[in-house]
């Protein structure tokens, strides 16, 4: 049956009719996590938790949510190889972990699905786009036009998974005006600028060791709040910027430990 109540203004609707068509809704029950809704899909009535972009979920491991862009991963390659209903079992054999792992996970944001039934692929992965606010594009600049800077400006990948490169920065004049994969070289003296004129919150760091940290203070100035750092250096920054690092030689190390 229909829910009852219909709210056809509501925001919520629209961005859920974006992915499953006309869809009947009412405000229900208060639930942990947001306002439980109804909608009615390929007619089935199911009932989930609110849209997890309407969330700010506290205290969950940052360990918990590095695994959620894994997950929507594989989810996305299941669905391309036709697979319209997986369970925990399944999405763990794709991925070599456990299904305990997902299903405790998963548990940190609400219900999800109903148990012997399993998950359904689309509306897992919407449901995981809304967790890491993925229901939207981000503006993402790259700082420092090297090697790296240039490799990762020729990188066709990040618009299908909710980013897109606006710009290229470099302080060096030989570069300056020149080209970086598509986009041409931008001075870092206007940095600042640009960023606020996009409302840019991410960032790609590609820049020497020794610079790192004064273009990171710059960044953090300009309104930046997530920097993905390839320099090889432990950025200092407030507490609200997050900062994840990519260093190969790292893992690299690591994996040395492994060897007999």
């Amino acid at each position: 049956m229909p829910c009852a109540g219909v709210h056809k203004s509501s925001k919520s609707q629209r961005l859920i009719e974006e992915h499953y068509g006309p869809t009947t809704w009412a405000k229900d029950k208060k639930f942990a996590d947001g306002y439980a809704v109804c909608y009615y899909q390929r007619g089935q009535l199911e009932r989930q938790s609110a849209m997890a972009s309407m969330t700010t979920y506290k205290n969950v491991p940052d360990i918990v949510v590095g695994r959620l862009p894994v997950y929507l991963r594989a989810l996305s390659a299941m669905q391309a190889a036709g697979k319209q209903v997986i369970s925990s079992q399944e999405l763990a054999d794709w991925l070599g972990i456990s299904s305990a792992q997902i299903r405790k996970d998963l548990s940190h944001f609400g219900e999800f699905g109903k148990q012997g039934t399993g998950y359904s692929v689309v509306m897992l992965q919407d449901r995981l786009r809304h967790i890491l606010h993925l229901n939207r594009e981000w503006p993402v600049i790259i700082v420092g036009a090297g090697n790296i800077g240039s490799a990762i400006a020729n990188y066709t990948g990040f618009e299908r998974r909710g980013f897109r490169v606006v710009g290229v920065f470099d302080n060096d004049p030989a570069k300056i005006g020149g080209h970086a994969g598509p986009f041409v070289i931008q001075d870092a003296a206007h940095m600042i600028e640009f960023i606020r004129q996009h409302d840019i919150r991410h960032a790609m760091l590609s820049v020497p060791a020794e610079q790192a940290q004064s273009v990171a203070d710059t960044l953090v100035e300009a309104g930046i709040i997530a920097i993905l750092n390839y320099a090889p250096i432990n950025l200092v920054v407030p507490a609200h910027v997050h900062v994840e690092s990519i260093d190969p030689v790292i893992h690299l190390q690591k994996m040395t430990f492994y060897i007999a």
